[in-house]
């Protein structure tokens, strides 16, 4: 979604095939690296974790079917959707260059567009593009590519990047409410089913 459009329409980019494996990682923060033991335990906000997806593109079946953008272009279409994701809109530059020519003295960067990565109904996340590469593997006649793979990293913005009016805000606030919920019914409260004896129990023949 754009940032500066007041009443912004989603631009949505379906994954063409599910990835086969997602990997996630969750870097802890923690208020001290040392110090006293009161600080040791302390979080300074929710994990910074990065995603790292694998998707793939093939035109086989819409050139099959002579589906008229794949037989002009391939997936050069899709493929312009995904690296869209880390331009800036055309429109900013211009209205930049404006400005520079009209003398202002600071320009703030241009923004990206709001990015959400939907993978089922329980993860619905902000997201900012952190690196992707394309490996385009098969070219038609005219070298428009019809297969490619794309390997996307994403870092979540969680409400500690995000100002409390920002949408991402809220929708990260909902999914670490979720996780909570979904943690309570994946634990146990107590450790006699499991070991055969109490967490006292189990403290004190440590001791």
């Amino acid at each position: 979604m754009d940032p500066s459009d007041p009443d912004p329409s989603p631009t949505v980019i379906p994954f063409q095939y599910n990835p086969t494996t997602m990997t996630r990682k969750l870097e802890v923060q923690s208020a001290s690296d040392g110090g006293s033991f009161s600080e040791v335990h302390r979080l300074t906000g929710p994990p910074i974790e990065t995603i790292s997806v694998e998707i793939e593109l093939d035109a086989t079946d819409a050139l099959e079917q002579e589906d008229d953008a794949a037989v002009d272009g391939g997936i050069h279409a899709q493929l312009a959707a995904l690296e869209m994701l880390v331009y800036p809109t055309s429109q900013s530059i211009v209205d930049n260059e404006r400005l520079v020519s009209e003398g202002t003295i600071e320009i703030a960067p241009t923004q990206g567009p709001f990015t959400l990565l939907i993978w089922g109904r329980k993860r619905v996340l902000p997201v900012r593009i952190a690196d992707f590469s394309i490996t385009e593997e098969a070219f038609d006649p005219n070298l428009n590519p019809i297969r490619a793979r794309i390997s996307i990293s994403m870092r979540v913005l969680s409400y500690n990047d995000l100002p409390s009016s920002h949408q991402g805000y809220g929708l990260f606030m909902a999914h670490h409410v979720s996780k909570e919920a979904l943690a309570a019914t994946g634990s146990v409260s107590s450790l006699d089913g499991v070991l055969g004896a109490t967490l006292e129990e189990v403290l004190s023949d440590a001791g």
